[in-house]
């Protein structure tokens, strides 16, 4: 592949982000104080269950300050707790609330709505090709992160 080709799709995964932002994250902060890293944090801990910090940061490639700043304001809303380990007391696990199940779930619907709603103003030969498109794009990005 030539560097120009490699260029492109780097130029293009890159405007993909404040495009995504756009069209899901600012809806997001019209209708919670959870930001975007909160979000990432509480599905992170409903897909794994109860996670140290260090393995959250991992899960989302954050540095352990970056986590500990969102977390704490996850506590703080009654979202997420901590959770001595028992046999390393250095270690701290967090994990969702009821509450924060609850409202994480209603957000992403809320979210999922959102973009659905803009997604059915698209005509079906624009339907089709996203599709084919985003499911292609995740296929691939799984692939390089599983490369890591």
């Amino acid at each position: 592949m030539t560097k120009l080709k490699v260029d492109l799709i780097a130029d293009n995964l890159m405007a993909i982000h404040p495009l995504l932002y756009k069209s899901i994250s600012k809806p997001l902060r019209s209708k919670t104080s959870i930001t975007p890293g909160g979000m990432f944090v509480m599905d992170s801990l409903k897909r794994r269950g109860m996670l140290s910090m260090s393995d959250i940061g991992k899960c989302l490639s954050m540095p352990k300050p970056h986590i500990t700043v969102i977390v704490d304001k996850l506590i703080d809303e009654g979202y997420v707790v901590r959770h001595n380990d028992s046999n390393d007391r250095r270690i701290i696990n967090i994990s969702l609330t009821d509450k924060g199940l609850i409202d994480f779930e209603d957000i992403k619907k809320s979210l999922s709505e959102t973009l659905k709603s803009k997604l059915v103003l698209l005509n079906d030969q624009e339907l089709e090709q996203l599709s084919e498109a985003s499911q292609k794009m995740k296929e691939i990005l799984i692939s390089i992160l599983s490369r890591e």
